[in-house]
């Protein structure tokens, strides 16, 4: 497989930059938690003030990916690092709705720069699924670091350092673009045909996928505590949750990568998520509960490294994987928002209901994609 070769250097600020705009995907229970907990807002506007972030990575994004070949990817991924970081240090001083909203708006915004910059840097590399795949190992780690550590923190230094923490991975990936970030070769710039309907149903399919994480995920820590599971029972989830997704998933999914058929994986995925969210939403046993919980991420990032690999071989102009900060974050974006509003209004139960409606949905623009 032909491809940009970026070395170890550029390697590590693909993987570093990655981890820290993939944020969400490890971060959620706690950063709701936090926000309904410690900062005293309710379960609809904790979500609402995680999808504003959500939503300004979307729209940076879906601006950005079309124009990928015509930008300096380093410049843009360091300066969005960049003013994500300063964005979340002065969340870190505000406790206000609006004030915090605002910021979140601007990180996300930021990020979804950034992060489409990387996005586009790894789908032109030598083996896309491999590198998002060992970007997904390493995400996994760093959700070791914040659902293990983060809790700690807040409890010894108070809500403050939830988003102190969060600008410190920011300026650290901020300082790896601008130091090791290698601007992929611009063979295909002038390449702008319109996508396939494979490649659009993918990201259809995707970003139902992501909502359905989104919603359910975002409230994993809430439903254990409703349940009545001790909290160092639903605190131990969380740091297996971080365990599993660094040894399992993307591990997995770069070992089978030639075993498996790619097509294949992202229509089982939604299935047994969907069957993952019911467990997850009404079980009333702890030790039913847990290891489900435990494993819940791992079925999205297995799943979508596989969904990657597919984009990045349907399109090498690097335009489709660069949308993948649109394509998982408008989903992401909406998730928390409408799983805080069904949890206040119906109970968390109807999460797992609407997360099977949701995971058909996503396997029929899968299949489409495959028939296409």
């Amino acid at each position: 497989m032909t491809g940009q070769k970026y070395g170890v250097g550029g390697t590590a600020a693909l993987v570093v930059a990655h981890c820290a705009g993939m944020l969400d995907l490890t971060a959620l229970p706690v950063w709701v938690g936090a926000l309904v907990e410690r900062f005293g807002f309710s379960p609809q506007q904790a979500g609402g003030i995680v999808t504003l972030f959500l939503l300004g990575a979307v729209a940076a994004s879906l601006f950005v990916a079309p124009r990928l070949n015509r930008i300096n990817q380093k410049l843009a991924a360091t300066a969005g690092y960049g003013v994500a970081a300063l964005a979340f240090f002065a969340a870190s001083t505000k406790s206000g709705l609006a004030e915090l909203a605002a910021l979140h708006l601007v990180a996300g915004l930021a990020v979804g720069t950034g992060l489409s910059m990387v996005h586009g840097a790894i789908g032109k590399s030598a083996n896309p699924h491999r590198l998002f795949a060992l970007a997904g190992i390493a995400i996994g780690l760093l959700g070791i670091v914040l659902l293990g550590v983060l809790p700690q923190l807040l409890i010894a230094f108070g809500r403050e350092a939830l988003f102190q923490v969060f600008g410190l991975f920011m300026a650290i990936a901020c300082l790896f673009c601008a130091v090791l970030f290698v601007n992929p070769d611009r063979g295909e710039v002038h390449a702008s045909a319109p996508f396939g309907r494979a490649i659009w149903f993918t990201v259809f399919g995707i970003s139902v996928m992501t909502f359905n994480q989104a919603m359910v995920f975002s409230f994993v820590e809430v439903i254990g505590k409703l349940r009545g599971f001790p909290a160092e029972g639903v605190l131990g989830v969380l740091i297996a949750l971080g365990i599993v997704n660094f040894l399992v998933p993307s591990p997995l999914a770069a070992i089978l990568q030639r075993r498996l058929v790619a097509e294949t994986v992202v229509q089982i995925g939604p299935a047994v998520q969907a069957v993952f969210a019911v467990i997850v939403t009404s079980a009333t046993v702890f030790a039913l509960w847990a290891p489900v919980a435990a494993f819940f991420v791992a079925i999205q990032i297995f799943t979508h490294t596989f969904a990657f690999g597919l984009l990045a071989r349907l399109d090498r102009t690097g335009r489709a994987v660069a949308a993948t900060p649109a394509m998982l974050m408008i989903g992401a974006a909406l998730g928390p928002i409408v799983g805080g509003a069904l949890g206040q209004n119906f109970g968390f139960g109807a999460l797992g209901t609407a997360g099977v409606a949701v995971a058909i949905l996503s396997i029929v623009f899968f299949t489409k994609a495959r028939s296409a």
